[in-house]
């Protein structure tokens, strides 16, 4: 790790109460580590605000293969972001469902557009983006 800094802050009792309540709940060796986590997710919810900055993301997917046309259609959309789309996941949950995880990294832009494409194909059951970071610029 590169040169720590200390600081210190003011905080309700009660805040700080709940808060080392929810620290211990998951599982924190230590307040800083936490704040590190807060901070670190802040910055990260920052750069999703920039269009422009590269991103990572998974869009994950759940739908009925049976459905007409749709694993084609979801296919499709795939090949035609193959540039920005680095990894597929596809699981057969059973006999009628699957579920599918795409890792997409590009733009905050473009990785919103194809999680947009791929969740909003006639079929899908329930999608979701959930946006992170290549890590780059967290220190």
């Amino acid at each position: 790790m590169s040169d720590l800094a200390r600081f210190g802050i003011s905080i309700d009792e009660q805040l700080l109460q709940r808060f080392d309540e929810l620290i211990s709940n998951k599982g924190y060796d230590n307040r800083s580590e936490a704040i590190r986590d807060l901070i670190r997710a802040t910055l990260v919810e920052e750069q999703w605000a920039q269009d422009d900055q590269e991103t990572v993301g998974t869009v994950t997917l759940v739908y009925d293969h049976h459905t007409r046309d749709l694993a084609d259609k979801l296919t499709e959309h795939q090949h035609s972001h193959h540039d920005a789309i680095i990894s597929v996941l596809h699981v057969h949950l059973d006999a009628h469902h699957c579920l599918e995880v795409v890792v997409v990294k590009s733009t905050a832009k473009m990785v919103r557009k194809i999680a947009d494409e791929l969740i909003g194909a006639k079929g899908v059951k329930h999608g979701k983006l959930v946006t992170s970071t290549t890590g780059k610029d967290l220190g």
